[in-house]
């Protein structure tokens, strides 16, 4: 783990942000005029994310979520990289790519003329990354909080041969009740349900969850926005880089065989995921880049 005092020192922000250990893991803790967030070095994750006019947060985080190294925390912005889904490539490596499970660097912090924070993870390969995928590449995640939360997640080919990754932010959002929710702008999208197959089916309407759910819209080229209207709340998504979106709750299904998850926790989160996935997915030559960024804004149903 790397050191409390140094980090504070090099990247600690007087009255902004400050790193401090919690369950055995380097937290960054944010608060400025704008929201207050934190932030997990392990994983690269955001754990939470709450401006400062919202009653609730805008992000799900188990209380039953493992904190140990080797195993993902559940709930939060894990970040599948440098596959999203299931491994198909027969070696056994696990879901999601590895990602979720690797300690990430403090590369940067900074104070935004408006207010509000940025700070900076990297994460480079290494001889333990390459025996399960033989590339070299950086990683650099630049996470802004303030009166949105932005996430950019850039791939950087530091080798000298092509690779092809699929990716996603798995976003946990935190709601009030799954009765009580619509997602927005799908309508007339295609998608790949996984519960059937990977069968292609037209989406009609919002979307809205009854049963478990895990589709993977295609060529979406709109805004998507959450609506909670039990929390009172919309919220809109703004996204470069990709033309996916995943949309999972496990329902009753999954989340009983999940230990990380008590029975009735499907009824408080939606996982709606920006993803390069499926035919998304993006190649990127030798010193080359990509960016995945996504910004999610809250405003009230009342306004």
């Amino acid at each position: 783990m790397q050191n409390i005092d140094t980090l504070n020192e090099q990247f600690g922000i007087t009255g902004q942000l400050q790193f401090i250990e919690d369950s055995g893991f380097v937290m960054v803790d944010i608060n400025n005029k704008h929201a207050k967030a934190r932030i997990s070095t392990y994983a690269g994750q955001v754990i939470s994310y709450q401006p400062h006019t919202q009653k609730n947060d805008l992000i799900f985080l188990s209380e039953n979520a493992v904190y140990q190294t080797g195993k993902a925390i559940r709930g939060g912005v894990p970040i599948c990289w440098p596959w999203f889904g299931d491994d198909t490539s027969g070696y056994g490596r696990p879901s999601h790519g590895f990602m979720r499970n690797q300690q990430w660097q403090v590369m940067a912090s900074n104070v935004d003329l408006d207010g509000a924070t940025t700070l900076i993870l990297g994460v480079s390969s290494t001889d333990e990354t390459k025996a399960i995928w033989p590339y070299q590449f950086k990683l650099v995640l630049e996470i802004r909080v303030g009166k949105s939360l932005e996430l950019k997640l850039t791939t950087k080919n530091t080798g000298n041969q092509e690779f092809t990754i699929t990716q996603a932010f798995h976003t946990y959002f935190k709601i009030s009740d799954v009765d009580q929710i619509t997602v927005t702008g799908l309508d007339g999208k295609k998608y790949l349900d996984k519960l059937e197959g990977f069968s292609e089916n037209l989406q009609l309407g919002d979307v809205t969850v009854s049963e478990e759910i895990d589709r993977v819209f295609q060529a979406v080229d709109n805004d998507v926005s959450l609506i909670d209207k039990g929390f009172e709340r919309e919220v809109n998504f703004s996204v470069t880089g990709c033309t996916t979106t995943v949309i999972w709750n496990p329902w009753t299904t999954v989340s009983s065989r999940m230990t990380d998850l008590d029975n009735d926790d499907y009824r408080r989160f939606l996982c709606i995921e920006t993803a390069n996935a499926a035919k998304d997915n993006v190649t990127i030559q030798a010193a080359s880049e990509h960016t995945l960024a996504v910004s999610y804004t809250i405003s009230s149903l009342l306004s």
